[in-house]
């Protein structure tokens, strides 16, 4: 039951990181090939494209790190793993619960930076966007993470139960 739930959460979740990623990365490159054309070719710059592929790299960062988790990309050190094989399991439970405890921490704090940013009306300076658009994206990150990390802990854990069925 819990593997069909994290079947479901994980082609949404899927369908919404790579859109997002490809669409955010595809404006950026535009953005970007314009103003190399403007800057070098007409000796014109646009003061905004620069801001605008700030934010998106910002944004797709933020929503690369679930991807991440997902694909189990997370930068590790291995060393100690390579070293001692035996202690695979805990220290990935560990890092696990590490990423749980920094992704509830993106969570509030995000929320705590989104709802300052409602309170205060700040915009960017060139493109006028309110940084409660930016600032959102880190709760929902935090639970993006919280999420995949749960899924990752839970495959893992079918896989270990899986191994020790065999042996």
């Amino acid at each position: 039951m819990i593997g069909k739930v994290f079947n479901v959460i994980d082609k949404i979740f899927g369908f919404f990181e790579e859109w997002t990623l490809f669409v955010t990365t595809f404006v950026a490159m535009i953005a970007l090939f314009i103003e190399v054309v403007l800057r070098y070719g007409f000796n014109h710059s646009l003061p905004w494209s620069e801001e605008l592929v700030r934010e998106v790299i910002i944004y797709t960062t933020l929503i690369g790190c679930s991807a991440a988790i997902r694909n189990r990309s997370m930068i590790k050190i291995d060393a100690l793993v390579q070293l001692v094989p035996r202690l695979k399991t805990p220290l990935n439970i560990f890092s696990d619960f590490v990423t749980l405890i920094f992704s509830a921490m993106m969570m509030y704090y995000g929320w705590l930076m989104a709802a300052l940013q409602v309170t205060t009306h700040q915009k960017t300076i060139i493109l006028r966007i309110p940084l409660v658009y930016l600032y959102a994206i880190l709760p929902l990150m935090g639970v993006m993470m919280f999420i995949r990390t749960l899924q990752v802990m839970y495959l893992d854990y079918v896989e270990l139960k899986a191994s020790k069925q065999k042996v």
